[in-house]
């Protein structure tokens, strides 16, 4: 429950201060003003899983219905909630065998990597990007414990919010920049200055255990609203070629082609060719 810090060097270039919260049980009241309390009709035709990896084809499974009233979608900056983030990160985007010598050591390895880099972009540090938010998707708990989901679930992806545990169920990063490490770039908008009004999803993802419940749409939909309050136009976000669900659930959210990566760039980074994708944002 450390709230992030950062220093004046590495973000003054920075448009806003870095918000420096302590987490405690009257904290709640001041932090509800960023939350996104998101009542949405179940998206059964929907996965919501967003992978790079050709595994999201995996045959679908009936999931648990959750009770979408106590669903809460905000920003996050506490250091719990990120290191929640990042372990369902490990969970969604890598597969190992249950039976894997050291399994365990090699997941926490992964998550404290990703923990590591999220606090830097987070926080302001990683050069290049002008703002980063980590947006998550969260249940009580005691819901999470009703639908008798995994115990590995329940342990790797919970934090503590105002003395309620909470689970994180989906997550992503908004990150205001020109340009993604590794990815082709948009090329909207046309004016100067697109570093201010441009901005890119990534490490989007939902809890493989409660898909088709319409939580990858809910979180696209916050990640809107907060682009919009950052004052971004155009919103991008790449997708495999071959990933069939998430390039339904963008079209579902708006987005439209506009460019793919070439072949060579994708054999030459070893992963399914990419498609980028863009939805404009009209700001009044």
């Amino acid at each position: 429950m450390t709230p992030l810090s950062s220093s004046s060097s590495s973000c003054s270039s920075l448009p806003f201060p870095i918000p420096i919260h302590t987490r405690s049980s009257s904290s709640s009241s001041s932090s509800s003003s960023s939350s996104f309390i998101y009542y949405f009709p179940v998206l059964s035709n929907v996965r919501t899983q967003i992978q790079c990896s050709a595994s999201t084809t995996d045959v679908c499974t009936q999931s648990p219905k959750i009770d979408t009233s106590l669903l809460t979608i905000a920003e996050s900056f506490y250091e719990d909630e990120l290191w929640a983030a990042a372990s369902l990160r490990v969970r969604s985007f890598n597969r190992f065998h249950p039976d894997t010598f050291g399994l365990q050591d090699h997941r926490k390895y992964l998550a404290e990597r990703e923990f590591e880099a999220l606090k830097e972009r987070v926080s302001g540090k990683r050069l290049g990007f002008r703002r980063v938010s980590c947006i998550n998707a969260s249940l009580p708990m005691s819901h999470i414990l009703s639908l008798s989901l995994s115990d590995d679930f329940c342990s790797s992806c919970k934090f503590s919010d105002g003395g309620e545990d909470r689970v994180v169920v989906g997550t992503l990063d908004l990150n205001q920049c020109l340009s993604l490490p590794d990815e082709i770039s948009g090329t909207k908008p046309e004016l100067n200055e697109p570093d201010i009004t441009r901005a890119y999803l990534s490490n989007v993802c939902v809890a493989e255990e409660l898909h088709r419940n319409g939580l990858g749409y809910a979180l696209l939909e916050k990640s809107k609203l907060v682009a919009y309050d950052w004052g971004i136009t155009d919103l991008y976000v790449h997708v495999a070629v071959d990933n069939e669900p998430a390039k339904k659930l963008y079209t579902k959210s708006g987005f439209v082609y506009e460019s793919d990566e070439p072949a060579w760039q994708a054999r030459f980074l070893d992963r399914p060719r990419r498609l980028l994708l863009w939805k404009g944002l009209a700001i009044s």
